[in-house]
C-alpha cells in the first residue's frame, strides 16, 4: 500500500510517545512492503529536539501552515489509505481537507482517546470535530473494549478499531545493566498523574529511605518536593530507555485519569518494559487483565504499602519470573509488527465491506 499519514511527530520524542508509536508501526510497514510519507507541522520545540530528524523506513516531510500542507495534495490524493492523528495542529482543517482530498481510505489514528473523548464533552474541538468522525472511514483508537461501541453508536464512526501502542522488540529486550533502582517510573508530567505518583511511588520512597527510587521525564514543576532517595530525570531519550528499565529491579506504570475511566488503554510504557522483563507495578483500570494476567505477569498496587510489600518481600526468582512472563505475554501480542498487521487488516476489511477488495492487494508478510 500507498500510505499517507499526518501525526504529532516521528521526528522528535521530546514530551511525547506519539514518536516512539509512530517508528514502531511505520518501521514494520515498511518491513511488510509499503511505502509511507510522513507528513509532521514544523513547529520551534520539535525543531529543537529532533533525535530522529530523517528516518530510514520512510519519507519525512515537514510543512509549516495550513497552506504549505497543500504541496502534498498529489500524495494525499492518490495515496491508498491516508491517517491523520491526534494532536496534530489545526487538526480539524487538516482532516476536513483530507477527507475531501484523498481519494482511498481515511482513517484517523486516535492515540489519546479518553482524552479525546473527554475533550469532545467539553466541545473542545482542539483536533477533532464531532461532525468530522463519520467522514472518516476508520476510527483508530488506543483504547478498545465498550470506547469502540460509542465510537461507532454514539459519533457515528463508519468502522472503529483498536489499534494499541506497541513495542520494537529489536529495541527493548533484557540486558545485564547494574541494578541502581529498586523503583523507577518513565513519564512526563502530568496534573492528573502526579497525585497517584505521590501515592503509590513518592509517599513508598518517604517510608523506605533505604530504598532507591527514580522518576524520568520533563516538565515537571519545581513545587513537587522529591523525595531524598528520589532522583529526578529531566528528560531520558528513547535510546536510553532500555538501559533505564534493566537498571530497575521494578518499574512504575502511572495511568491518566481519563484513561482509567475509559480503561482497556495499555500504555507503551507497560510493553517497553515487559520486553525488557522488567516486572511492573501498575494502578489498575478496567481491562489490565485483558492485557497482562494480574499477579503472575503484572502486579497491582492501590497504595504506598502495597509498592513497599512487592519491593520488600518478592525474591529474586519470583520477580525474574513475572518479568519473563510478561516479556512472552509482549512478544506474542503486543509487538509493532502485530500493529502493523492489524492496520492492513482493518484495511482489507473496510474494501471488503465496500466490494471493492478485489482492486487491492493488501498483501502481508510477518
Amino acid at each position: 500500500m500507498n500510505i499517507v499519514i499526518l501525526g504529532l511527530s516521528i521526528t522528535s520524542s521530546w514530551g511525547n510517545g506519539h514518536a516512539t508509536t509512530f517508528r514502531g508501526l511505520v518501521r514494520e510497514l515498511n518491513k511488510q512492503g509499503h511505502k509511507v510519507l510522513f507528513l509532521e507541522r514544523d513547529v520551534p520545540w520539535y525543531a529543537n529536539s529532533r533525535d530522529l530528524p530523517a528516518p530510514a523506513f520512510c519519507q519525512t516531510a515537514l510543512y509549516t501552515s495550513l497552506k504549505d500542507l497543500q504541496r502534498f495534495t498529489e500524495q494525499v490524493r492518490e495515496a491508498d489509505m491516508v491517517i491523520v492523528g491526534s494532536y496534530v495542529p489545526d487538526g480539524v482543517q487538516v482532516g476536513e481537507w483530507v477527507v475531501k482530498t484523498a481519494q482511498g481510505i481515511k482513517a484517523f489514528y486516535d492515540i489519546d482517546t479518553p482524552v479525546t473523548l473527554a475533550k469532545l464533552k467539553r466541545k473542545d474541538y482542539e483536533y477533532l470535530h464531532p461532525n468530522l468522525i463519520p467522514k472518516y472511514d476508520l476510527y483508530l483508537s488506543f483504547t478498545g473494549g465498550p470506547t469502540l461501541d460509542l465510537l461507532e453508536q454514539k459519533y457515528g464512526a463508519p468502522m472503529a478499531r483498536a489499534l494499541y501502542c506497541s513495542v520494537d522488540p529489536t529495541l527493548y529486550y533484557p540486558e545485564f545493566q547494574q541494578t541502581n533502582w529498586d523503583l523507577g517510573y518513565l513519564g512526563t508530567y502530568s496534573e492528573d498523574r502526579q497525585p497517584p505518583l505521590e501515592k503509590l511511588m513518592l509517599d513508598a520512597a518517604r517510608a523506605w529511605p533505604g530504598g532507591r527510587f527514580v522518576v524520568a521525564g520533563p516538565q515537571y514543576p519545581e513545587s513537587v518536593k522529591w523525595p531524598a532517595n528520589t532522583k529526578h530525570i529531566q528528560h531520558l531519550p528513547p535510546a536510553e530507555h532500555r538501559k533505564f528499565y534493566n537498571s530497575q529491579r521494578f518499574t512504575q506504570n502511572i495511568t491518566r485519569v481519563d484513561m482509567i475511566e475509559a480503561g482497556y488503554s495499555p500504555s507503551v510504557r507497560l510493553f517497553e518494559a515487559a520486553a525488557c522483563g522488567t516486572p511492573i507495578i501498575s494502578d489498575y483500570w478496567d481491562g489490565l487483565d485483558d492485557v497482562f494476567k494480574i499477579e503472575t505477569e503484572i502486579l497491582v498496587s492501590y497504595s504506598a504499602k502495597d509498592t513497599l510489600r512487592y519491593l520488600r518481600e518478592i525474591c529474586k526468582s519470583e520477580r525474574k519470573m513475572i518479568g519473563e512472563r510478561a516479556r512472552k505475554k509482549v512478544l506474542s501480542h503486543h509487538t509493532a509488527a502485530h500493529r502493523a498487521k492489524e492496520l492492513i487488516s482493518y484495511a482489507e476489511e473496510l474494501m471488503t465491506l465496500d466490494g471493492d477488495h478485489d482492486s487491492y492487494d493488501f498483501g502481508v508478510v510477518i
